[in-house]
């Protein structure tokens, strides 16, 4: 199964090796922020919000993962 998530204008695929999931997360919002994020749910027609959460999320996580890879040598140095 794969997922597509998108990040500004692009899409990345996001595999899910085993999409059985077990584990719960829960987290709180003020009422505002539950109130942009139901806009914008309704803004876009996503009617699922657990998958749109979790899809940004990974997205966003895979997407600081590339960008913060470690290297060799400081990135200053590369450049030269």
């Amino acid at each position: 199964m794969q997922i597509m998530a998108q990040i500004g204008k692009q899409q990345k695929k996001i595999s899910a090796i085993e999409p059985c999931r077990k584990q719960k997360l829960s987290c709180s919002m003020s009422d505002e922020e539950a109130r942009l994020v139901d806009e914008y749910l309704q803004k876009h027609r996503i009617t699922n919000r657990s998958r749109w959460l979790r899809e940004t999320i990974i997205a966003f996580i895979y997407e600081s993962l590339d960008e913060g890879y470690p290297t060799l040598f400081p990135e200053h140095e590369m450049r030269r």
